[in-house]
């Protein structure tokens, strides 16, 4: 580093909205999500789950059993930070992999009846952020924001590569 290059002293907890290098959207995005992700985590924890995990249930509630590939296409994430995932949450009881039977080199993912089980836990969860994380802003303005981050969501896929890309698996 040399002496003409700009130094950060915001304290290392992560971006804020009032520190004095930050203040960009993109900065106030991050920390944001940084929170938001971390509210969830608690929430999941009293649930035996982590975060993204979730998310995992969610795909398989709503499409049944599918491809291990087709799922790790569909959340976006590496093969083997999903195949980890999988090994954790079969050794808990909540998905069963099993050779496809259409193709014995497929592994398919289901989610089983423990797995099942938690599904009015994890939306439970995720109102309850929904509720907290937009206390206090009227109808109108939860309106405005859901636009607007949707708006921002599509500048950022087709930065991404991601354009049209729904994220389904079924």
């Amino acid at each position: 580093m040399s002496g003409t290059d700009p130094v950060c002293t915001a304290p290392s907890a992560g971006p804020q909205p009032s520190d004095a290098c930050t203040g960009t959207v993109s900065h106030t995005l991050a920390w944001v999500a940084r929170l938001h992700r971390i509210a969830m985590g608690r929430r999941l924890r009293d649930l035996g789950l982590y975060p993204g995990q979730e998310l995992m249930m969610m795909r398989l509630w709503d499409c049944g059993a599918v491809r291990q590939s087709e799922l790790i296409q569909s959340l976006g994430l590496d093969p083997s930070t999903v195949t980890k995932m999988l090994q954790r949450m079969e050794q808990c009881g909540y998905v069963r992999r099993s050779p496809d039977p259409a193709d014995r080199r497929a592994v398919r993912v289901e989610a089983t009846d423990e797995g099942l089980a938690l599904r009015a836990g994890v939306e439970g969860a995720w109102q309850d952020l929904e509720e907290s994380t937009l206390a206090g802003l009227a109808p109108a303005d939860r309106a405005e924001l859901a636009r607007l981050l949707g708006l921002v969501g599509g500048n950022l896929a087709k930065e991404a590569g991601e354009e049209g890309e729904t994220g389904a698996v079924c």
